[in-house]
């Protein structure tokens, strides 16, 4: 039985969640509320040293940071794939790059300005919370860019695409309009909204979350 903890608004946690969806696998949830410190307890400690959500445990084989742990099910439990098959070595590793890019240029800047957002409006920094926008923005013009004659950023559906997933559903309460002008991304988004495994995140609660 596979075992996954997690933090429900955690990004690279509902990254890991949609994959074990895409795969029909059955897990049970612990959660790690991580507000209260329970991502520093030693018995958690032991899973991941660096403290960190998610961690997957399989029988025996304890799994920690999203990228590895969606690798991982990809080896243990192929069908069907989130990467393309080996063969394939060039989307292979388009996926893959465009799946870091989303966890080093996209979720971490979408959190960032969660975080800016949920401030007083008084108390906010104008002047970061425009950068961050600006950021934001160039992402899409970028992505749009990508999907040209694309379905999706890697052929297939893939962890390209999941990568995006958690922080793309959230630019609207944060007033980026993802599609505004960009058609490649406007259907783009259509696509995954219509898969099961991303519309089980709806109605899970998203807040800016520190580390994470």
């Amino acid at each position: 039985m596979i075992k996954l903890y997690d933090f429900l608004p955690c990004p690279f946690g509902q990254k890991v969640r949609i994959v074990l969806a895409e795969k029909s696998l059955s897990y049970e949830l612990a959660a790690i509320d991580i507000t209260k410190g329970e991502h520093r307890r030693p018995d958690f400690l032991r899973l991941n040293p660096y403290g960190r959500v998610p961690v997957l445990v399989d029988e025996d084989t304890v799994v920690y940071d999203s990228t590895i742990i969606n690798e991982y099910l990809d080896d243990e439990y192929p069908d069907p794939p989130v990467l393309p098959r080996i063969e394939f070595s060039s989307l292979r590793a388009r996926a893959r790059i465009f799946e870091d890019f989303a966890d080093t240029s996209f979720t971490p800047q979408v959190g960032q300005l969660m975080a800016e957002m949920a401030k007083p409006e008084a108390e906010r920094d104008q002047g970061r919370v425009a950068r961050l926008r600006q950021t934001i923005e160039r992402v899409m013009d970028y992505v749009n860019r990508e999907l040209q004659g694309q379905l999706f950023l890697a052929g297939e559906f893939s962890v390209a695409d999941i990568g995006f997933v958690p922080r793309l559903l959230v630019l609207k309460e944060l007033g980026i309009e993802a599609a505004a002008g960009r058609s490649n991304v406007e259907a783009w988004i259509k696509r995954l909204l219509e898969r099961p495994s991303i519309q089980g995140l709806q109605g899970v609660v998203i807040e800016p979350i520190a580390g994470v």
